[in-house]
């Protein structure tokens, strides 16, 4: 069959969640692309949890918000309810985790794509990459589709998602399936397997759907929603935000009987009689697995929350499960309040393909294959925001090797997408990769308030941030700045300081203290400041948030910025790229079979490779001071 007339220079193959920033990242930069999916009905789906954000998960929403992405403006619009998790604890690890109207979610984010200049949005199964050789080896020419429409690209990003050659599993019965009962992507893995990509087989999972009105609501806990909501997005108007009904969500718990059903039916589990052979998830689990390997607890805490505002349908997080569908029912109606429950969608296992993501270089193109990329599950991590966060930078990347720009490598300093890319790519994942805010040896620095500040410079020069946005976040730190200085500069006397010291239950002074002084301390808070401020100043919440979290913190944060400039130093001597690590001599064999392999791009990525030691990067140092590196000596 002929060419389409139509002949994009980028191709997103997926439109889930990675496919979708993609696309708009290279549509927004000004490249041609085309976004293939298997249906327009399923775009931007959230075949698992109708939530957005999440414990680590919430920092990656702000940073795609901070680069120029469109998850955390969407999320905003179709908020259900908002909560902040770890309020309790130090403002590092604060997350914000949304309920979203799945429904609306997808709808708004199919307008957004078809609305945007340079973008063409397409319903078709792509079942090979087109290559061709060249002196370097292959490069990426474009695409085919099933049904042999042929579609020319100078880059094509993999978003497949769960959809790759995969496998619905519940009970004895496995049949080829996509999530939610949609058609699996079919051929593909054998394409990029010709290609020379090395392929993994993982496992996800999700809860049944139960019909609200069974449900008898008195017998649960209720979840309000936070007070007050701050957006993701800096695009979204938080006075307007705050003038929605938050629904409530409810809490329930497994109790004895349902865990005796689940022991007293292990043997019709897929996870047990070898049906599923994938490897799942070690922080999602299913809830057979979790009364197995947490024997000793009476009981296990599941989220009963809404799948949307036009919609019965109630999701229940914490249940997963594969096990026969008669016996859901029976584990179900275990439960308290849910002993007539009417389930409307089962739950199921799936277990799909993936690419093992160290072929991949920190741009999240394929090392074997120029023009070449993957984001999202394809590359091994479990989430909608770990995808989006992948796919932003691979869309990001594939415009600026097509404009000739240099790409956009984001270190793990600056941001928790770094942290998750380096440790996909450097370390590589033998499950599907979760982000986790202890994932980061920055994670004060790397906090959601903070994360226009720190990524506002990469999203503004590759042209995601306007001039106009990228101003107000410059001017949102000057007044931090000047904030934080007076307040360091504006002294009282002990008894001005003492009334508010004693109203706040603290022990008091003896001397003049600064108003930094006063907000160190724990039980004070930057509003409680106005009763003794001889100026007090009315600012922005956000503005507000940063001075109080910076001043708490400053100590911890000084010294974690000298840890990432000692960080950011190493990555600066780099790595040449025609290393011949097999045979050079002093590194032990597992580090040369690694670094030949991940071959990494500079002397910090290799010292975060599981199985390089310090020994080894003593002998890379050497190595580069013999041929002319910089030097051991300038660390």
């Amino acid at each position: 069959m002929r060419n389409c007339d139509f002949l994009p220079t980028a191709a997103v193959v997926g439109a889930g969640h990675a496919g979708v920033e993609a696309a708009l990242a290279c549509a927004r930069m000004g490249v041609d692309t085309i976004l293939f999916t298997l249906s327009l009905d399923a775009v931007a789906n959230m075949p698992c949890n109708p939530a957005i954000g999440g414990t680590g998960k919430g920092h990656l929403v702000f940073e795609i918000d901070a680069l120029g992405g469109e998850m955390g403006r969407a999320a905003d619009l179709v908020t259900l309810q908002s909560r902040t998790l770890n309020e309790g604890k130090g403002a590092a690890v604060h997350s914000k985790r949304v309920q979203a109207d799945r429904m609306l979610y997808r709808s708004i984010m199919k307008r957004t794509l078809e609305n945007q200049p340079h973008l063409r949005l397409v319903q078709a199964e792509i079942t090979e990459i087109i290559t061709e050789s060249t002196g370097a080896g292959l490069r990426v020419c474009g695409v085919r589709t099933k049904l042999g429409v042929e579609f020319k690209a100078d880059a094509v990003i993999i978003c497949t998602g769960t959809y790759l050659d995969s496998r619905v599993i519940v009970g004895s019965a496995a049949y080829a399936s996509g999530p939610d009962g949609s058609l699996p992507a079919v051929g593909l893995t054998d394409s990029l397997k010709a290609c020379g990509i090395d392929f993994l087989r993982f496992k996800t999972g999700t809860p049944p759907r139960v019909h609200a009105d069974s449900i008898d609501f008195s017998k649960l806990e209720i979840q309000p929603g936070e007070q007050h909501i701050t957006p993701f997005s800096a695009l979204t108007d938080e006075n307007e935000l705050n003038k929605i009904s938050q629904i409530p969500c409810h809490i329930v718990y497994t109790n004895s009987e349902t865990h005796e059903i689940i022991r007293r039916n292990l043997h019709k589990s897929p996870l047990y009689t070898g049906v599923i052979k994938g490897t799942g998830p070690r922080y999602c689990p299913s809830i057979e697995d979790k009364v197995v390997r947490f024997a000793d607890k009476e009981r296990h805490q599941l989220f009963v929350e809404p799948m949307g505002s036009n919609t019965k349908e109630m999701y229940i997080q914490g249940f997963s499960s594969s096990l026969p569908a008669e016996v859901q029912l029976e584990m179900l109606h275990s439960l308290s309040g849910f002993e007539n429950a009417q389930v409307m969608r089962w739950a199921y296992a799936i277990e799909y393909d993936l690419a093992d993501p160290t072929q991949l270089y920190p741009t999240l193109e394929f090392k074997k294959v120029n023009g070449l990329y993957g984001a999202g599950q394809f590359n091994g991590s479990s989430g909608y925001e770990e995808a989006a966060a992948q796919g932003i930078v691979a869309g990001i990347n594939a415009a600026c090797k097509l404009l000739g720009k240099e790409p956009v490598i984001l270190p793990r300093e600056s941001s928790y997408i770094g942290t998750l890319i380096d440790d996909l790519v450097t370390k590589g994942t033998s499950e599907p990769y979760r982000i986790m805010t202890s994932r980061s040896e920055y994670r004060l620095l790397l906090r959601q308030d903070n994360a226009d500040s720190r990524l506002c410079e990469f999203g503004f020069r590759c042209g995601l941030l306007s001039e106009e946005r990228y101003r107000a976040v410059k001017e949102k730190e000057a007044a931090i700045s000047a904030e934080i200085s007076r307040l360091n500069h504006t002294n009282l006397g002990p008894a001005a300081a003492n009334r508010l010291l004693e109203r706040a239950g603290t022990s008091t002074v003896s001397s003049g203290v600064t108003l930094a002084d006063l907000l160190r301390r724990p039980q004070i808070s930057y509003e409680d400041l106005s009763c003794v401020d001889p100026e007090p100043r009315t600012l922005p919440n956000a503005v507000v948030r940063r001075v109080q979290t910076e001043v708490k913190y400053e100590g911890y944060i000084k010294r974690q910025l000298d840890e990432a400039a000692r960080a950011e130093k190493t990555a600066r001597i780099k790595l040449p790229p025609d290393i011949d690590y097999l045979k050079l001599e002093g590194l032990r064999i597992e580090a040369r079979q690694k670094l030949d392999k991940i071959r990494p791009d500079n002397l910090g990525q290799a010292s975060r490779i599981s199985g390089v030691s310090p020994a080894d990067i003593s002998v890379l140092m050497i190595y580069l001071k013999l041929k002319g590196g910089r030097a051991a000596d300038d660390e």
